[in-house]
């Protein structure tokens, strides 16, 4: 993984010292809020319900154990004890003192993380692929670029106040693992004649208009990848909306141009940017790529498994996939127990993942936008010892990709943008279908769940999508069928009129049980909707 050089942390230690000060005038009165706003936003920090937020930048996703372990003590000694993973591959502390911030940042910056441009109207953390350099079906391994568009990103002069937030995702892989296609600009690294270059797609997003991106350059070499984006941003900061906050994201832009004009405009912009040979040097690329390199796998392992424990054996089957490298696997910790809050840790529990990547994962983790972490790198001979860990730890549920792996925003409970409570909901779906033999009749089935229209939840994105709103006072769900952030991207579709808290859980149990009743061999719900279509959902839930 990425490591710091001496840019970097002087970068971010000087940060960390500025942001000491302007806390400190806020606390003495000399910035009113208005004033403090803009400047806490910059550095992660949120002003929720209850408290302040820190929203911690976790680059592509990948943690080394120290990394991990500072997370936890964040937890600890400021916090209550727990964090949430989030939907970006990032880390929240939802009950944060204002007057704690400089000294959290600082503690951060001696494990080279930060909490820049997590917030605002800027370039946002770059997310990536969580199995990016341990799968089987990738092309290259795609976060050496996502750190050059980090690097690039930070603090870009041009790009720092952009009409609205700019999220980007870079895959390699076929199978998309990051919801690249739901991203303002998504990023798919491919091989064509024996070079790697990039598909290029622009206007994604989810929130109150969400669009699926379009493909505007099938192929860009990757010697002027870097150019080529700047083209985008540059022609999105030039005609993107400032006048409507709700309609400044790239996807309206595109939506308004036409996919076929924006490339036309990125395409004469990017000339422009040619002639001036702003493509990076190959050596500080080679750099950066040195860090990437694989971990000395031993090699002539076996690939056998002792699969005589049945739990073991189950999740094994749900939560192991493939590696690219003879004698490993990748597995996935579920944080997302039955009734619990889907995306939280507590300290000791990633203490926990902190000590198992050390010893058994090359010293790293990788968090995932499916609010989960992974092991990318575990040897097969030692997954079994790797499991009861877990399992002492309350981390070994075998629900990945099943119902009960619920993607759910923080919601009412905490977020003053929030019309209604996602936790509640999400905890009670995943109890009324805890019995593990019931959720694996089910397959795979991608739920998630947002508590406003910001879609946080990423509900336009689920097979079962929930969207929260406010109706006259009361909280109330829509439920949504038919979408998907992965390579078959789609966009779900409201079924009617919503429900209250119960109502929603009865509403996806008669969905499924439709499901169940209706699919052919080797269906998943998603493709038994998209085959029989939405009149036999509705007919089925609202009779």
């Amino acid at each position: 993984m990425y490591r710091y050089d001496q840019y970097d942390q002087s970068i971010v230690d000087a940060r960390v010292e500025e942001f000491r000060d302007q806390v400190a005038r806020r606390l003495s009165g000399a910035l009113t809020e208005d004033q403090f706003k803009p400047l806490r936003l910059m550095n992660g920090l949120y002003l929720q319900l209850h408290a302040y937020m820190l929203r911690v930048a976790v680059p592509y996703g990948t943690l080394n154990g120290r990394q991990m372990r500072m997370l936890a003590s964040i937890a600890r000694k400021y916090d209550r004890g727990y964090g949430h993973f989030t939907t970006r591959q990032n880390i929240q502390f939802n009950w944060i003192e204002l007057a704690d911030t400089p000294d959290i940042l600082a503690d951060l910056s001696t494990v080279e993380m930060h909490a820049i441009q997590t917030s605002g109207n800027c370039i946002r953390n770059i997310s990536s692929d969580q199995f990016a350099g341990a799968a089987a079906d990738e092309v290259t391994d795609p976060r050496p670029w996502a750190e050059l568009l980090r690097q690039w990103s930070s603090f870009h002069p041009e790009f720092t106040y952009l009409p609205r937030k700019f999220k980007f995702a870079v895959i390699a892989s076929d199978e998309d693992r990051a919801a690249m296609r739901l991203h303002d600009i998504g990023i798919r690294i491919v091989e064509r004649d024996g070079e790697h270059g990039a598909r290029i797609f622009a206007g994604g997003g989810m929130g109150r208009t969400p669009m699926v991106s379009h493909e505007i350059k099938e192929f860009v070499p990757l010697s002027d990848l870097l150019p080529y984006l700047e083209a985008c941003l540059r022609v999105y900061n030039r005609y993107g909306r400032r006048d409507n906050m709700y309609k400044a994201r790239i996807k309206i832009l595109v939506n308004d141009l036409g996919a076929e004009e924006y490339a036309r405009q990125v395409e004469e912009e990017f000339a422009g940017l040619k002639a001036l040979d702003l493509d990076p040097p190959k050596a500080e690329f080679d750099r950066i790529s040195a860090y990437f390199a694989p971990p000395a796998f031993e090699t002539s392992l076996s690939d056998d498994i002792d699969r005589r424990d049945p739990d073991f054996a189950v999740w094994l089957d749900q939560n192991v996939r493939t590696h690219k490298q003879p004698g490993y696997a990748i597995a996935t910790i579920s944080l997302k127990p039955v009734g619990g809050i889907p995306g939280d840790a507590t300290a000791e529990q990633m203490e926990v993942m902190a000590a198992l990547a050390e010893r058994y994962s090359f010293d790293e983790l990788r968090v995932t936008h499916s609010q989960n972490v992974v092991l990318p790198h575990v040897r097969k001979a030692d997954l079994y010892a790797v499991w009861q860990t877990l399992r002492e730890a309350g981390l070994a549920e075998a629900n990945l990709d099943l119902i009960s792996d619920i993607i759910a925003c923080p919601g009412l409970d905490y977020c003053s943008l929030a019309n209604a409570r996602s936790i509640p909901v999400a905890q009670k779906i995943a109890t009324r279908f805890a019995d593990q033999k019931r959720q694996k009749e089910l397959g795979e089935l991608k739920l998630k769940i947002s508590g406003c229209i910001n879609a946080c939840g990423h509900h336009h994105a689920g097979h079962i999508g929930i969207l929260g709103v406010d109706r006259k006072g009361t909280e109330n769900y829509q439920l949504l069928l038919g979408g998907s952030g992965a390579e078959d991207v789609s966009l779900a579709k409201i079924t009617g009129p919503g429900f209250d808290e119960d109502g929603i859980v009865d509403a996806i149990e008669k969905v499924t049980d439709l499901y169940l009743e209706q699919r052919t061999e080797g269906e998943r719900f998603v493709d038994t909707y998209r085959r029989i279509g939405m009149p036999a959902f509705k007919e089925a839930i609202y009779g």
